[in-house]
């Protein structure tokens, strides 16, 4: 069968382990996107297989167990924190009162149109208020300055796909990654706009980008420390965490990776604390514009 761009592919020198969309194709080399993972990768023609619709479909069963499993453990995360607030906020009060959340807001950077749509919807469905941007990666940092200026996030997502290339030098060469160097410079640039690491949170990264350079460029949350693939919808976790922690807690590192689905060989950070502040009174008609408590 003839690949196409488009299509649904495997690479069998790798088992059809993961699956690929084609992204473009020149002579006989296929440039590819990870289907559910961040990865960018080039393979030959006479390497990939076209999947059938059974097979995309028994990996896409597969993948979404994956996805709710992570999406029931942020509910329950979050149930914990609701409860937590309403302890705290109404201990020594005869009254009880109604409070708002003004949730951390989300400027999100996606090198892949498809993802970016995926994320948006996760975002809306845990009720984080985000402004989603589509950007090829090299076009990111000469975008990012004047979107930070308009969008004023709290939380800053920058990611897309990446890989890392044995072949074009060892691990701590930057010259062997594809994107990094531009997530890198995103973060720096974010950080000249806010330096404070509590006021702009920032993840950066992708598919076995060089987290070690991200975290030095100032990012609270960066993949991939083991240089493994992650998933999809992981930035989006640790996001939403962030936007529903308040502003007085420091979050706790293991419980934001754990709602993740690639966990801490793909995703690490730094002490960090949430961005989401309560507010008195709550008035129903505010409901389409607040989020109650």
């Amino acid at each position: 069968m003839t690949v196409k761009t488009g299509d649904i592919v495997g690479r069998l020198s790798y088992k059809c382990d993961l699956l690929f969309r084609v992204l473009t194709i020149s002579n006989d080399v296929v440039t590819l996107v990870g289907e559910e993972m961040r990865l960018l990768a080039d393979a030959p023609m006479d390497d990939l297989k076209v999947m059938t619709l059974k097979e995309r479909e028994e990996d896409k069963n597969k993948v979404k167990e994956q996805e709710e499993a992570s999406y029931r453990l942020f509910r329950q995360d979050a149930k914990l924190m609701k409860r937590r607030q309403d302890y705290q906020t109404h201990a020594g009060y005869e009254e009880t009162s109604h409070f708002f959340e003004l949730r951390g807001r989300v400027l999100h950077l996606d090198g892949d149109a498809n993802y970016l749509n995926r994320c948006t919807d996760i975002y809306n469905k845990l009720g984080v208020p985000v402004y989603g941007v589509h950007l090829a990666e090299k076009e990111m940092p000469s975008q990012l300055a004047s979107l930070l200026k308009m969008v004023q996030p709290d939380i800053l997502v920058v990611t897309g796909h990446d890989a890392y290339s044995k072949a074009k030098g060892n691990r701590n060469d930057l010259k062997a990654y594809r994107h990094t160097k531009y997530f890198a410079e995103c973060v720096r640039i974010a950080r000249n706009h806010t330096k404070d690491l509590d006021r702009l949170l920032i993840f950066a990264g992708a598919c076995q980008s060089h987290f070690e350079t991200l975290i030095r460029a100032g990012a609270n949350f960066a993949s991939s420390p083991d240089r493994v693939n992650i998933h999809a919808l992981d930035p989006v976790y640790i996001a939403s965490k962030l936007s529903r922690t308040s502003f007085s807690d420091t979050v706790n590192l293991w419980d934001i990776i754990r709602n993740t689905i690639t966990g801490q060989k793909g995703l690490g950070g730094i002490e960090t604390k949430g961005s989401m502040r309560l507010g008195l009174p709550y008035k129903e008609e505010y409901e389409d514009e607040i989020d109650p408590s």
